[in-house]
């Protein structure tokens, strides 16, 4: 193989992965988008919709959404440090582990006391308003603010290098 295939072959898997680094966060900004901005506020507006029904609805939403997330955020950190000749780093790289904190802080501190309080309301409790969910939409909007920062330099990385100035 000559050098110049060689080398095209480097650009392509470099572009190749770049796409991937933009496709992902697109993904997951409209999942996050969809779910959190529009469907959970709508589903308390429909006819029959009761409180714990609501709440049981969205525990199983949010529940699945966070799963995907997670799996996203997953292949989307393999691509940052994989394969290594296309690693991410610099501002990039607080990017993606400034992504990850916002997750894992929604996961690990925020969910669990919203499910105690949706435990709560579906044994029958009232126990008030909750900081939490108003915490949980600060995570979200806090993501879809650095999905869009990563997916701008995901697409700025796949433009040719004369474009970039």
């Amino acid at each position: 193989m000559s050098p110049d295939a060689g080398t095209e072959a480097a650009e392509r898997r470099r572009i190749s992965t770049e796409l991937w680094r933009l496709v992902l966060p697109v993904l997951w900004f409209g999942m996050v988008a969809a779910i959190s901005f529009i469907e959970a506020p709508l589903k308390f507006q429909a006819p029959g919709i009761t409180i714990p029904l609501g709440l049981g609805i969205g525990r199983l939403v949010f529940a699945v959404l966070n799963l995907v997330e997670a799996a996203i955020l997953l292949v989307y950190t393999l691509l940052c440090f994989w394969p290594a000749a296309t690693r991410i780093a610099g501002a990039r790289l607080w990017s993606w582990m400034a992504l990850l904190l916002v997750f894992v802080f929604k996961l690990t501190v925020v969910r669990p006391p919203l499910n105690a309080r949706t435990d709560l309301v579906l044994q029958g409790a009232d126990p008030g308003q909750s900081p939490w969910h108003y915490v949980y939409i600060v995570c979200d909007l806090a993501t879809l603010v650095l999905l869009v920062v990563v997916a701008v330099s995901a697409a700025r990385a796949v433009l040719p290098a004369k474009s970039r100035r």
